[in-house]
């Protein structure tokens, strides 16, 4: 996986990313996948590994949606994929309920983004699940069904559209 230099990028551990996708396992076979601040791909691009049927990836910048651009591409994965070149939050503003089978998000840490897609997600249910990885001191303020799975200093939090029925 192609990433770029000299930017301040802080993908996903393989570690991490193999045990969030062995949780979302059983619900990848032939799901749509929305990947969101999507960097490198690493997490969309795994879930079409496992089974998922379509990706798509949203990522803002220039230099690293060059990259997520090449990762698709030497994968041979673009039949499979989409690039959507856009601020998450103006993206996830024009999804459908239930639009997506499953969200993956790593936003940056420490800005309050995940808060902020918890706050998307309880307008709209734009998936069916949606998982969110975050710092320890960055948690999203998740509904009382949601499960973390917390690696070191990193945590995945999984919410379902169900557990905001339930708040």
């Amino acid at each position: 996986m192609k990433v770029p230099r000299g930017r301040p990028i802080r993908p996903t551990s393989e570690r991490v990313r193999e045990a969030w996708m062995n949780v979302l396992a059983p619900e990848l076979e032939g799901a749509t996948v929305l990947d969101l601040f999507a960097g490198t791909g690493a997490l969309g691009l795994e879930a079409l590994s496992r089974g998922a049927r379509h990706a798509t990836l949203v990522e803002r910048g220039g230099r690293i949606l060059r990259c997520l651009r090449d990762n698709v591409t030497a994968l041979e994965a673009q039949e499979m994929v989409t690039i959507v070149a856009a601020d998450v939050f103006a993206y996830l503003d024009g999804l459908a309920p239930g639009a997506f089978d499953i969200a993956l998000a790593d936003p940056p840490y420490g800005q309050g983004l995940a808060e902020r897609l918890l706050k998307a997600y309880r307008r709209s249910r734009f998936a069916g699940i949606l998982s969110v990885e975050h710092g320890l001191d960055d948690a999203p303020g998740a509904p009382a069904g949601a499960v973390e799975r917390r690696y070191g200093d990193t945590v995945v939090t999984f919410i379902t559209a169900g557990d905001l029925e339930e708040e």
